[in-house]
């Protein structure tokens, strides 16, 4: 079975590419390398099951890709990077959904899509179900990412309705591990490399606001989970870890785990910045048998050893990664 990981290069996407050809897949990574980087393929770049394509899912796709499955994880996911170009940003979300549908379409394979808890915006709904239909500002500076994504799902069901391609959509929640761009603005990468480097913790608003924090591998553990059930859930999936913690918790916690004597300092809320955000899994539990296993203090753990060790110092160093292929990836040898 062969797998095209759209944005195979990102942070959730390298994850996924590893997971999949641990399984024996063949795994066609895609990626225009506008976020993703090179170094994070590295432990696949000799394996003969993998291929790297690097295009942009804007443009045309080559006919001549055979695969089953398609997963779409290709767009920025921080704020910092999807308000740097957010037209783009939209594209991305809206076209490249669109032509990899019509390439699921083309081969009868199952599509999932890579969406997120901020199709929800600034809820007024504690915690977020599925049927919770958001809260979000369609011209404010978050738009591109938040209305792209909810497109993003119109075009999957409508795609479902009209000409049945197997979709799956995936709401995705905080998700933080090793890997993560220091330079992408998160709170969990921003916290901790501020901690690392004894500078002060910056915490947006009163600090007050929720997050809900999955490690990577569960997080990837349940999109494979939904890709692979049999039976289509016909309705998009919440995929986060449900315990809860305030920015203020987060930093506190990050300053106990690094030892750092940094102190927090508090800097104006950002606009459109929602109040909370915690997922209801009841779904993910009941259809795919999926919850996460890894807590937020063991996942931390393992995210600041990263950071603290040489990949993510390179990474610092080299914030643009270069736009080159880790081997050739004819278009030809790209059919199953």
């Amino acid at each position: 079975m062969t797998a095209l990981v759209a944005g195979g290069a990102g942070f959730l996407g390298s994850y996924l590419c590893e997971r999949l050809i641990g399984e024996g897949r063949r795994v066609i990574c895609l990626d225009s390398f506008r976020t993703g980087t090179p170094d994070n393929l590295r432990a696949l770049e000799r394996d003969p099951r993998f291929s790297l394509l690097e295009a942009d899912v804007c443009e045309p796709l080559p006919a001549s890709i055979e695969v089953d499955r398609i997963y779409n994880l290709a767009c920025p996911a921080s704020p910092r990077h999807y308000q740097a170009d957010p037209i783009h940003t939209l594209m991305t979300s809206v076209l490249g959904a669109r032509n990899l549908l019509e390439l699921a379409r083309a081969n009868d394979a199952r599509l999932l899509q890579a969406s997120t808890s901020e199709v929800y915006g600034d809820p007024d709904q504690h915690p977020q179900r599925e049927s919770y239909w958001g809260n979000v500002n369609p011209i404010g500076i978050r738009a591109c990412y938040d209305e792209g994504k909810r497109a993003a799902e119109t075009l999957c069901f409508d795609y479902l309705r009209l000409h049945r391609v197997d979709v799956r959509v995936a709401r995705i929640f905080n998700t933080y591990g090793p890997r993560m761009r220091p330079d992408d603005g998160r709170i969990v990468s921003n916290l901790i490399v501020q901690a690392l480097s004894g500078r002060p913790l910056t915490v947006y608003g009163t600090g007050a606001q929720t997050r809900s924090f999955c490690y990577v591998t569960d997080l990837i553990d349940g999109l494979v989970r939904l890709m692979e059930v049999p039976e289509n859930p016909l309705t998009p999936i919440n995929i986060g870890n449900p315990e809860e913690y305030t920015i203020n918790e987060l930093a506190r916690l990050v300053t106990s785990l690094t030892g750092t004597t940094s102190p927090i300092v508090y800097e104006p809320l950002p606009a459109d910045d929602p109040q909370w955000r915690r997922p209801d899994i009841t779904v993910a539990r009941r259809v795919l048998g999926w919850a996460p296993r890894t807590s937020v203090r063991e996942g931390l753990a393992a995210t600041i050893a990263w950071f603290a060790g040489p990949a993510a110092a390179s990474a610092v160093i080299r914030i643009q990664p270069p736009r080159r292929k880790l081997k050739p990836a004819a278009v030809a040898g790209l059919s199953a």
